[in-house]
């Protein structure tokens, strides 16, 4: 099987999770998320009604598709000819299919962009044996190479809009405004093995969360942080997570941003600037968990709330898309996983653009 081209790329394949456009589709989608995992539909029925809050369709869809137009027109102003292409992992336009349509348009060298910056099992690995299933469903394993292209969490493009963001954000808060950087909770044995040498995870977060704060001008808190704020190592900024499933005997990464938004009132915290650098777009676990659920938990605290925006389709993350593709194509073989790197807890199984 080709998992590295000798040759630059032809094209541009956006890769992202998926979702419901209509309320019909809202449970199949679910059940395919959750496949294999025993989730009973009683508990999918629950989950449904986040997105039927907002008309049974998830925002993601809209986004990408701007993303789409933006990373196009991005292209043409640089006077480059990139056909930019869309597959998801579990909902329309399904990777396969794309993967059939890329190859029926005669490329055979593809760069693949993940609509997630971050290592670990569920933001990377898993994306990258979404592709070797779909080249082996379609019988293109020989003659289709897909090349990821690297993490971006810590690219100028990337931070710059969360720290133009957040700086925004506290300058409409009370003095005193506490920063928490949220991002989707996921278990942690997963962070355990995520990239390489473990813990990628979080300290990928972690060191975005120190960009951003960095960039927005947030200073390091003095004499040490104060305990009943939860601030470590000094840092004028806390970190929560939300989203999290899975049976409440397996432990997930904490603390979740409700409880912290309750720490902080109960501090007397004024406000909060909440920033989730875990998320490419302003999709579900934003929309609901975020502008909904921790809103509410915000106002019945009295605690001012300011949610920051994601990049999106700021032109600086877009032009950050383009330069990776032009990176891969000058140097197609630079980026590749480790073996090992974000195993998968189920067992091994094969996956495109790493050593492995």
């Amino acid at each position: 099987m080709l998992t590295v081209p000798a040759d630059p790329p032809t094209a541009l394949l956006v890769l992202s999770f998926g979702g419901p456009d209509r309320p019909a589709d809202v449970l199949p989608f679910l059940r395919r998320v959750t496949a294999g995992r025993g989730v009973p539909d009683e508990r999918l029925t629950e989950v449904a009604e986040h997105y039927h809050r907002f008309g049974g369709r998830s925002p993601i869809n809209e986004q990408n598709r701007a993303l789409l137009d933006a990373v196009r027109a991005e292209f043409g102003r640089r006077g480059q000819a990139v056909p930019v292409y869309w597959g998801n992992r579990n909902w329309h336009p399904l990777l396969a299919d794309t993967v059939r349509r890329i190859a029926a348009d005669g490329h055979r060298r593809v760069a693949v962009f993940v609509t997630s910056a971050y290592a670990s099992y569920s933001g990377c690995r898993q994306y990258r044996e979404n592709l070797a299933d779909a080249v082996a469903e379609t019988g293109l394993s020989e003659t289709l190479s897909l090349v990821r292209l690297p993490h971006y969490h810590a690219r100028p493009g990337f931070v710059a809009p969360f720290a133009d963001g957040l700086r925004d954000a506290l300058a409409r808060l009370p003095t005193g405004a506490s920063t928490v950087f949220v991002t989707h909770s996921i278990p942690t044995a997963m962070d355990a093995a995520a990239g390489p040498h473990g813990h990628a995870y979080t300290a990928q977060h972690r060191q975005t969360a120190q960009l951003v704060a960095a960039a927005a001008g947030l200073a390091p808190a003095a004499g040490g942080p104060p305990a009943d704020r939860g601030q470590r190592n000094g840092e004028p900024w806390l970190m929560a997570y939300c989203s999290r499933s899975g049976p409440p005997s397996m432990p997930w990464l904490e603390p979740d941003v409700n409880d912290v938004l309750r720490r902080l009132a109960g501090a007397g915290c004024p406000g909060v600037a909440v920033v989730p650098i875990g998320f490419v777009s302003d999709h579900m676990e934003v929309r609901y968990d975020l502008d909904t659920e921790a809103a509410g938990t915000a106002a019945d605290l009295g605690l001012a709330y300011a949610r920051v925006s994601t990049p999106g389709i700021d032109p600086r993350f877009v032009a950050t898309i383009a330069d990776m593709f032009d990176e891969c194509a000058a140097d197609p073989a630079a980026h590749r996983c480790p073996a090992g790197c974000c195993a998968n807890p189920r067992g091994p199984r094969p996956a495109l653009c790493g050593c492995d």
